[in-house]
């Protein structure tokens, strides 16, 4: 059992953030145990068809028997929503006895698995070891999560709006009510059962940092007590994130805009003319000039000048709708 003593200057200044390196180590935990969520397994099944060659030894032993991970590789995010390397960053500053601590205590009772075995040899070793642990990483994040970052980055947006507002109905004690089973929230303490550690953490001013996550599958506070309090916590509507999108209706496109601009945005794979697009209509070129100058206006075709023709084609925004 964890708690963390809040007064009403932390609760004041208590704020959400999203991390996309928090993302990253807490899904190692899924990758590497299937029955740790169903509702991650489309997402385990894809990234093992994109990690290919990848090894992903040291990464896995990261993860502790107790499914304990070390709290140098989560630090607080300094930014609302900090990007990957600028994370990666604030690891690569730590200090060597901090990696050491806090990989034996994700892994304590027991020994640090062979992968690991470096972090008990002099700084220098810790430090290469960090290095590759970095490297490893970035290389997993590449492959298993950037491609599908802005889909769990607007679940997680989602939640924290929510969660504002239950703050702002009926506070802390709102807040927290229905954030997960392992919490609980009284007198000023929030305390968050299960854990593998146990010890009490006194605010004192320094806030509380709340980070939904799509892959936390229970409240995950610091293993250490020197950590400032933080806690990431499984966010609402996780089991929305895999499910494939709708399969557009053929006649979708035209009854989202109309038909004639709906077919004037097919024909714009490649740059024409307004007369071309009249001829190919059967229709006048100044029927087509006045839905070509709405689809301009709204950002979904370009165009340019040449000579003294004016070409239209399709924004990257236009290809989705057409796609």
């Amino acid at each position: 059992m964890i708690s963390f003593v809040l007064g009403v200057e932390d609760l004041a200044d208590a704020r959400f953030t999203v991390s996309p390196l928090q993302e990253a180590v807490l899904s190692l935990r899924v990758l590497r145990d299937p029955g740790l969520s169903a509702l991650h397994l489309p997402w385990r099944r894809s990234v093992l068809g994109r990690l290919g060659a990848l090894d992903t030894t040291l990464l896995m032993s990261l993860i502790g028997r107790r499914l304990a991970l070390p709290d140098f590789l989560t630090p607080p995010p300094t930014a609302f929503a900090p990007a990957f390397e600028d994370e990666l960053a604030v690891v690569r500053r730590v200090r060597p006895e901090v990696v050491r601590r806090d990989l034996a205590a994700a892994h304590a009772p027991g020994p640090l698995p062979e992968p690991l075995r470096a972090a008990a040899g002099d700084d220098a070793a810790v430090l290469r070891l960090g290095d590759e642990i970095r490297a490893a990483l970035r290389r997993y994040w590449r492959l298993a999560l950037e491609p599908v970052w802005p889909r769990m980055r607007l679940v997680m947006e989602a939640d924290m709006t929510y969660r504002a507002r239950r703050l702002a109905m009926g506070g802390a004690r709102l807040l927290f009510s229905d954030m997960h089973p392992d919490l609980r929230w009284r007198d000023g303490v929030l305390t968050i059962d299960k854990t593998i550690a146990e010890h009490r953490v006194a605010s004192s001013g320094r806030g509380l940092l709340l980070i939904p996550s799509v892959f936390a599958h229970r409240p995950a506070p610091p293993v250490s007590p020197d950590e400032p309090p933080l806690l990431a916590y499984p966010c609402r509507a996780v089991a929305t994130l895999w499910t494939p999108p709708p399969t557009p209706a053929p006649t979708a496109l035209a009854a989202l805009i109309g038909v004639p601009k709906a077919n004037l945005l097919r024909l714009l794979d490649e740059p024409l003319a307004t007369v071309e697009l009249a001829h190919h209509l059967r229709v006048t070129p100044s029927a087509v000039s006045q839905h070509l100058r709405v689809l301009h206006t709204t950002g979904l075709v370009t165009r340019t000048r040449q000579g003294r023709r004016v070409l239209y084609h399709r924004t990257p925004l236009g290809d989705q709708l057409a796609g």
